[in-house]
């Protein structure tokens, strides 16, 4: 009987024994398999450093700082998510940064802030020896293989051009190389997505014949044209209409989150083909849409996980592929973001949650940087293919733009001006008040003496 307690225990402890030797065993596993994926998204994004669409940084400088970089260390910023430090921890290597005005500087000095914004991005991008100010896809590569931070400057709103070609032209001499053809308004030819301001309303003409002068300009000049807070409308239109590709710089799947910013599945086809009749493809368009991280765009929330994110990701691989897609965060120009993605440093563990949904990595490296650079190589081919074009001399009545800032250039009408009065005379104007005056005092004077 006691031979049989022994040999029980014997078999209990043996036992208890393996069952301790499988739990360390699977812990061990799980914590090699980890590792594993961390240093598997380490050696990728090294590799393959991460090109993001869209940073709104210049504008929190401009809210915060009023613009003064003499009181900031970008290396270090609090209240903001994005930092040299962070940027560098998070793997990116080329960052667009948006330089954004408000809507309602449209009918007044949009051109001037802009042209300040675009002034801020160029003094941190120039001042700063680990960022480097690039305008061209060779620039870009250059910067990576010099281990810098690459800035890319995209305008924010078709407005800011104040519906004029030279002005476009004069920004993209001073490095823009990406514009969005709206933001939250309308401008005199393209549509928003957004309803919040109700200005240049039309029906049946989301983009107008001088909205395809404005497409023309930046395929000829080699700019990014940029679908993001355009109407679904004027975004299909672009897509049918531009000789390069387009891109969504931050914009997420509809079908995931049913958010007006965000592309519906039907628009997505078009990124990679305009059809005819349904059937035949006209041409690839081969644009990218770069996923926004905006919880309200992605569970159309004000909160979100990493999970949801890796959601809008695989669904828009599953309709276009996973050649049409980057990241486009929008840190700075939201204020809620996905709990593990909360700043620029945390883009590695989405890259972890897509290597754990088996994304490959040759899928994850078009997502990080090749899809873009592609594109841009492709928007400077087109340049290139219209070098012999000249500039457009498209252009809007100032009644149709409605701005009551604009002054027209030309010299007065001076059939409606008496000679004394000509712009051109250079006799003093005496004031007919002061004469009266001289009168009065005169007859008073003759009238004392009498």
């Amino acid at each position: 009987m006691s031979s049989r307690k022994t040999a029980r225990r014997n078999s209990s402890s043996l036992w208890m024994n393996s069952l301790r030797h499988l739990v360390l065993l699977s812990s061990f596993c799980h914590l090699v398999s980890g590792y594993s994926v961390r240093d598997r998204v380490h050696d990728l994004m090294s590799k393959y450093p991460l090109v993001d669409g869209h940073n709104d940084l210049a504008l929190q400088l401009r809210i915060l700082h009023n613009n003064h970089l003499s009181e900031v260390n970008l290396y270090n910023l609090s209240k903001v998510a994005t930092d040299i430090n962070r940027l560098q921890a998070g793997h990116v290597q080329a960052q667009m940064f948006a330089v954004y005005v408000l809507c309602g500087a449209q009918e007044k000095d949009a051109v001037r802030l802009t042209l300040e914004q675009i002034d801020v991005v160029r003094r941190m991008c120039t001042e700063y020896q680990d960022f480097q100010l690039v305008t061209s896809v060779q620039e870009l590569k250059e910067s990576d293989m010099r281990h810098k931070i690459a800035c890319l400057i995209s305008i924010e709103g078709g407005h800011s051009i104040d519906s004029s070609l030279p002005a476009l032209r004069m920004f993209y001499q001073l490095g823009v190389r990406s514009m969005s053809l709206t933001h939250t308004c309308n401008t005199p030819w393209a549509e928003s997505s957004s309803k919040l301001y109700h200005v240049f309303q039309r029906r049946n003409n989301s983009l107008t014949d001088f909205g395809e002068a404005v497409v023309d300009e930046m395929n000829r000049l080699g700019m990014i044209v940029d679908l993001s807070h355009t109407s679904w409308d004027t975004a299909l239109a672009v897509l049918k209409y531009s000789k390069a590709p387009v891109i969504f710089s931050h914009s997420s799947s509809h079908s995931i989150c049913n958010h007006s910013r965000n592309v519906p599945d039907w628009l997505l086809q078009e990124l990679e083909c305009t059809k005819i009749l349904r059937r035949l493809c006209h041409k690839k368009n081969r644009g990218l849409i770069m996923v926004n991280l905006h919880s309200k765009f992605i569970s159309c929330r004000d909160k979100a996980n990493i999970s949801h994110v890796a959601d809008h990701f695989d669904h828009i691989r599953k309709v276009i592929g996973a050649e049409s897609i980057g990241i486009g965060s929008d840190f700075e120009g939201a204020v809620s973001f996905p709990q593990g993605l909360e700043d620029v440093s945390k883009y590695p563990a989405l890259i972890q949650e897509l290597l754990q949904r088996n994304w490959t990595e040759d899928d994850l490296a078009d997502v990080l940087r090749r899809n873009f650079l592609r594109v841009f190589e492709e928007v400077e081919r087109v340049r290139d293919e219209l070098s012999l074009s000249l500039p457009s001399e498209a252009h809007l009545p100032v009644e149709q733009v409605q701005n009551p800032c604009r002054l027209v250039l030309r010299p007065p009408d001076q059939s409606r001006q008496s000679s004394d009065q000509s712009p051109f005379s250079r006799a003093p104007q005496r004031p007919k008040g002061l004469l009266i005056l001289a009168l009065v005092l005169l007859l008073s004077s003759l009238i004392m003496m009498e």
